[in-house]
């Protein structure tokens, strides 16, 4: 009797995603940023209520949100009311406003100890790390969602990205200023990123009046 050429079946080795969940992450509602807002103020934590704020209006990666400079904000004394960056991903600019509750913060971290002659806004605790890490961030939204008694497993770092448009595209159904906000190059990948399916497009067009 021929026999049979099985597949080899490996034993003991859980799939990389096991117990995680996967998908895009949940944007925060208003009234999860304005708990976590107050438990920052509340204790006075001048860095993560400048990075918290900055993060949303901001809406950036967060691979260039660590690694903004203080000159990217900050001019002439004062925290600029509009900034723009170059995106490490596409190389393209993305402009961006800094809101008046969020300049108060970034003003009060500046006089900080820690940003004495600082060229990075946020800086790394050691000398061979000039700003925090991508890992440290994502660690830190993980602490302030699970501070309020959200489950971090279905929060990130895109969840800071992703409050503020959220909110924008719920309010106007604007595509293209979302679009614009986010630096994206592809309409696609807009749609694709506030996960915009028919009910949306059905519940803006009944909001509609011709």
């Amino acid at each position: 009797m021929q026999a049979l050429n099985l597949p080899v079946i490996r034993v003991g080795r859980s799939a990389w995603n096991k117990g995680r969940v996967i998908g895009q992450k949940r944007p925060l509602l208003p009234r999860h940023v304005w708990a976590i807002r107050v438990r920052l103020e509340i204790s006075e934590d001048h860095r993560n209520l400048a990075l918290f704020n900055l993060a949303i209006d901001s809406k950036l990666r967060g691979c260039d949100l660590v690694r903004l400079k203080v000159a990217d904000v900050f001019t002439a004394g004062k925290v600029k009311e509009r900034a723009s960056v170059n995106q490490s991903k596409t190389q393209k600019p993305v402009r961006f406003e800094i809101s008046s509750g969020t300049r108060n913060p970034l003003l009060n971290w500046m006089k900080q100890p820690a940003m004495k002659r600082s060229e990075y806004l946020w800086p790394g605790r050691f000398q061979h790390r000039l700003h925090i890490s991508t890992r440290q961030y994502a660690r830190l939204v993980q602490s302030w969602v699970a501070s309020i008694g959200l489950d971090p497993s279905q929060y990130g770092t895109h969840s800071m990205r992703r409050t503020k448009v959220a909110q924008i595209y719920r309010r106007t159904g604007n595509l293209r200023a979302v679009q614009l906000l986010l630096g994206h190059t592809k309409m696609d990948s807009t749609v694709r990123y506030l996960g915009v399916d028919i009910e949306d497009a059905l519940a803006i067009a009944e909001a509609t009046e011709v």
